[in-house]
């Protein structure tokens, strides 16, 4: 990344998007950590996933904030793989780092539904698409944003994400 970057992105969009494997690869093409959000759900938060109850603003509080701690943990940079819904949980988590951007993986809800059936052994019930698609508030509009179609190969996306990340933040048109 030059220097001019920022040291953080958080890959967001609704399950079955996509998130962590492009997370993944964007974070091998710009040397940078990966974490994947769902390994920071509580036990009690994963249990109601699992049997097909939204979580609330009250379940993601204390998720949000280890989020928080783990941009700050990683001050040489981080890819993040976080749903990131709602406008109050991205600001939240630009407040614990400045200068974030976002990369948006916008998908329909049929698609986003096909993908999370046929993951398996993942704790998200696919009945949780729609409540995703609910909660939902579109990042386009907000600064350092960038909107992918999340049906694109992998390869575009990766390319895509990885450059726009090797722009300075006040050249992005989000």
């Amino acid at each position: 990344m030059s220097p001019l970057a920022p040291d953080s992105v958080v890959v967001m969009g609704v399950a079955g998007s996509g998130k962590s494997t492009l997370a993944a690869a964007v974070a091998a093409d710009v040397a940078r950590p990966w974490v994947d959000a769902d390994d920071f759900h509580s036990e009690s938060n994963r249990r109601k996933m699992a049997e097909g109850q939204p979580l609330d603003d009250l379940d993601r509080a204390a998720w949000l904030a280890s989020l928080g701690t783990q941009l700050q943990l990683h001050p040489g940079g981080l890819v993040l793989a976080c749903s990131a819904l709602k406008r109050g949980y991205r600001d939240q988590l630009r407040r614990a780092s400045p200068g974030l951007r976002f990369a948006f993986l916008d998908i329909g809800k049929a698609e986003a539904a096909r993908r999370v059936a046929t993951r398996g052994t993942h704790f998200f019930s696919a009945s949780l698409v729609d409540s995703q698609f609910a909660t939902l508030e579109s990042p386009l509009g907000e600064p350092g944003v960038l909107r992918l179609d999340a049906q694109r190969p992998l390869h575009e996306l990766r390319q895509q994400v990885s450059q726009w990340l090797r722009q300075p933040l006040g050249s992005v048109l989000g």
